[in-house]
């Protein structure tokens, strides 16, 4: 593994299965009666969020709470930001503190790159504007996985606003990768202009883009009931939604276990 997760575009297949394989293991401890090991004892980990995402940062403090890491939540948007302070300068601030691990959301795609160029700590991409949401993707391909037992072959249909997506970035990079047929389908407004060079399959029909689709009813959340989804289909016997929520503690601890490097297995 490299020394942060940025995005999946940096990522190779047998990387990507790494990460997909120790979730195996991470998602056998929460299913334990007690749902902790020591493994990132001693270990400091800063969420520092500048977007509200109550889904994503408490899905990431679950983990490593799991893994016993010493957890810091900073809500940017109420503190410093409000007074001027550059995301260099509270980077820089924090670092000072020593952390080994610092989980960023932000509303500018590449920010995590900015940090992993000034911070020595590890750093791990919660959702970086338009650009990438790794960890939802790696959520999502183990999903499928456990339902499918394999990605290579399947057809992906891709639905909703593609536009504004950073989950649909990395999904597509991800699936590509490991050998998965994917369809986008949006109006022509919605749909990214060169996405098809991601070698996608692009429909403004959403009845031509699931035909024959393996992947259907999932959902990043959170879910705008009756206008992207109808509750119907989210909560019928398709949908894995709550599933995903699930297996994210077990992918965010697999990349914090990872990342950490050398933290011993238990």
């Amino acid at each position: 593994m490299k020394k942060d997760l940025l995005g999946i575009a940096d990522l190779t297949p047998d990387e990507i299965y790494l990460v997909l394989d120790t979730t195996e293991a991470m998602r056998e401890i929460g299913e334990r009666p007690i749902k902790k090991v020591p493994t990132l004892r001693g270990k400091t980990v800063v969420n520092l969020f500048y977007e509200p995402s109550t889904r994503t940062r408490t899905s990431f403090e679950i983990a490593e709470k799991r893994l016993s890491a010493d957890t810091l939540n900073v809500a940017v948007a109420s503190s410093s930001v409000l007074k001027g302070e550059t995301l260099a300068d509270t980077a820089r601030n924090i670092e000072a503190m020593a952390p080994d691990m610092i989980v960023l959301r932000h509303a500018s795609s590449g920010a995590c790159h900015l940090l992993s160029r000034i911070c020595r700590s590890r750093i791990i991409n919660a959702g970086d504007g338009m650009h990438e949401h790794p960890t939802q993707a790696l959520l999502d391909a183990f999903t499928i996985r456990e339902h499918k037992r394999h990605l290579a072959g399947l057809k992906v249909t891709i639905v909703g606003d593609l536009l504004h997506s950073r989950v649909l970035r990395s999904n597509v990079l991800l699936l590509t990768k490991l050998g998965a047929e994917v369809w986008v389908s949006a109006p022509s407004t919605l749909v990214p202009p060169g996405i098809d060079r991601l070698g996608v399959h692009v429909s403004t029909s959403v009845d031509d883009a699931v035909v024959g689709a393996d992947v259907i009813i999932m959902h990043p959340g959170p879910m705008n009931r009756g206008v992207e989804i109808a509750s119907e289909v989210a909560d019928g016997p398709y949908s894995v939604i709550l599933e995903q929520v699930a297996n994210g503690v077990a992918v965010r601890m697999a990349v914090l276990y990872l990342l950490a490097g050398d933290a011993g297995a238990d």
